[in-house]
């Protein structure tokens, strides 16, 4: 039994997803993985079903009719981990844009060193450590996190990070405090919920590569989501009492 769980949302990623589970599997420490598919068209759950053979007692699939979004697609792999137990919770996309050699350094920095989140940044002390990005990209997304820092006060430089490691508590606290974002700012209100209750946050630097497999799922309508929704959370913060259980 692992005490760790990786949640990967999928959505046509029949090109990375069985390179990505076999990487995770090898190496030192024992993960358990959750694959979160939304009915992906190209098959994806199906290589996932046919990995299980190989891989039983720590792989597992959850299967959802359609695109029902980044955030709701974490929230039920958090729900399912909570059932079973773990003590943390990763974050992470099934295209190597997150280097899986980086996840012991989540957990470290969780299970090690105290911390109630690490995050892995792409922008730590103003430095950008991403490759094969555009640079209108690059500047969107450096930005964004500056952003959210001036708006909410967030003492993260890299807030609409996807590469993270939970403690449990952090999710269970998180969660009851009915997170509303379901794309981009999904990420931007789990980092911001997490200070408001007080945990500890640690910000882990990793380089981000662009995936070169597969199709990106970034859209406008998602940034639009987040820029206007930082705002919104900000005003509703100010009649919450964020508080521990």
């Amino acid at each position: 039994m692992s005490d760790s769980l990786i949640i990967i949302p999928t959505y046509n990623e029949k090109e990375n997803v069985a390179k990505m589970l076999r990487t995770v599997f090898s190496l030192d420490k024992s993960y358990h993985v959750l694959i979160v598919d939304d009915g992906s068209p190209d098959g994806t759950a199906a290589i996932v079903k046919d990995l299980q053979k190989e891989f039983p007692t720590q792989l597992f699939i959850q299967e959802r009719s359609g695109k029902l979004g980044l955030g709701t697609a974490y929230i039920h792999g958090f729900k399912w981990g909570l059932k079973k137990d773990y003590s943390y919770f990763i974050e992470m996309d099934c295209d190597f844009s997150h280097n899986p050699n980086d996840l012991i350094r989540l957990y470290e920095a969780c299970n090690v060193d105290g911390n109630d989140m690490a995050i892995g940044s792409r922008y730590v002390g103003g430095l950008v450590n991403v490759i094969n990005w555009p640079i209108g990209r690059v500047m969107m997304s450096y930005f964004a996190s500056r952003y959210v820092k001036g708006i909410t006060g967030l003492p993260v430089d890299d807030a609409t990070a996807g590469f993270k490691c939970y403690h449990r508590d952090v999710i269970v606290n998180v969660l009851r405090s009915n997170v509303t974002f379901v794309g981009y700012a999904f990420q931007i209100e789990m980092k911001f919920k997490a200070w408001k209750f007080g945990y500890k946050i640690k910000e882990v630097p990793v380089i981000f590569t662009d995936r070169t497999e597969g199709e990106s799922k970034m859209s406008s309508s998602i940034f639009y989501e987040a820029f206007f929704g930082v705002i919104q959370m900000k005003l509703k913060s100010f009649f919450v009492k964020y508080k521990q259980e």
